[in-house]
């Protein structure tokens, strides 16, 4: 432990809030278990002492028309720092495509308050898309990728991110209406793909996240 962290109590810091004080509040979206023991849950404060469901439900009251799709063939560890940030964008959706499992360690539970879809297969995923009439975009480095900075979101889509190393597979390369690329200045060849997911929800939300509750 360091000295700064010393002097500043760092260590002793808590994390959320200790047991209600004074007459419990009234209504279904209470859990007795947390006003009683205290919420150290990684949520937003006005949802402190809430059930899950009851969070789900405001939260499903103003999700935003954007979905998330992560292909996973190899088991890709960034499938948890996508989910926990889409959580904080409050995506409609979360489609992983692929393998059922994913390592949910980095969404640090943050799956239990979103949609997560499974699709077995790209043609099944796209076939899902079309049904929905959502616009399918790649975000990856291809030769056609068109940049994000400048594009003009539609309200309502699905953005899909390739594995990390491999990229985007060429099948939903293929079927998107258009690949997004991320303007880099350096020396590596592609950024991290939880950092990309990151950077291209906060792109949409600049065009039509509205204002933060």
């Amino acid at each position: 432990m360091t000295t700064e962290h010393r002097e500043t109590g760092w260590e002793d810091r808590e994390v959320g809030v200790g047991p209600w004080e004074g007459p419990w509040p009234e209504g279904e979206q209470w859990d007795p278990e947390l006003l009683a023991e205290g919420d150290r849950r990684n949520v937003a404060d006005h949802y402190r002492y809430w059930t899950v469901d009851a969070i789900v439900a405001d939260l499903d009251t103003r999700r935003h028309p954007l979905h998330i799709a992560i292909e996973n063939w190899q088991h890709d560890f960034n499938i948890g720092t996508v989910v926990r940030t889409a959580n904080a964008f409050n995506v409609a959706g979360v489609h992983i495509i692929g393998r059922r499992r994913w390592n949910r360690r980095g969404a640090m539970v943050t799956d239990k308050y979103m949609h997560v879809h499974h699709h077995p297969t790209v043609e099944a995923f796209l076939a899902w898309a079309d049904a929905e009439s959502l616009p399918v975009l790649g975000v990856d480095l291809f030769e056609d990728s068109v940049p994000i900075e400048t594009f003009d979101f539609p309200q309502a889509c699905v953005m899909v991110f390739g594995q990390e190393g491999p990229g985007l597979s060429e099948a939903i390369h293929a079927d998107a209406q258009a690949t997004l690329s991320i303007a880099q200045y350096g020396s590596t060849r592609s950024i991290n793909a939880g950092s990309a997911a990151g950077i291209a929800m906060h792109a949409w939300v600049r065009q039509h996240g509205g204002s933060v509750r």
